[in-house]
């Protein structure tokens, strides 16, 4: 597994690149107190409705995402974020191609 290296600035848009018909993610940091993962998601793509234990901060870095959390639909574009708090179905579609950066904290 590649991280982010330490103590090297880099433009976290950068770091992950949009594939046709996929979802590409990049851990960037891993501990047991939690993870930053960089996703790109492709027009059309989504992560299905899903719960987990932890809560769940998305910025968005590019484009706009759909993110619905316990039933209610949300756009979050570009320079926004929305907390997914623990234990609520979310889910999260992606109307164009986008990037957005996942930071979970667990505990």
């Amino acid at each position: 597994m590649e991280t982010l290296s330490p103590s090297e600035p880099r433009l976290l848009s950068t770091l992950v690149e949009v594939q046709e018909g996929s979802i590409v993610s990049r851990i960037l940091l891993k501990k047991e107190t939690g993870s930053v993962t960089i996703f790109a998601f492709d027009a059309g793509q989504t992560l299905s409705e899903h719960t987990v234990p932890y809560d769940a901060l998305v910025q968005v870095l590019e484009g706009k995402a759909e993110i619905t959390i316990s039933g209610v639909g949300h756009e979050v574009g570009a320079g926004e974020t929305i907390l997914m708090p623990a234990h609520q179905p979310h889910a999260v579609r992606a109307p164009a191609a986008f990037k957005m950066l996942l930071t979970m904290i667990r505990g």
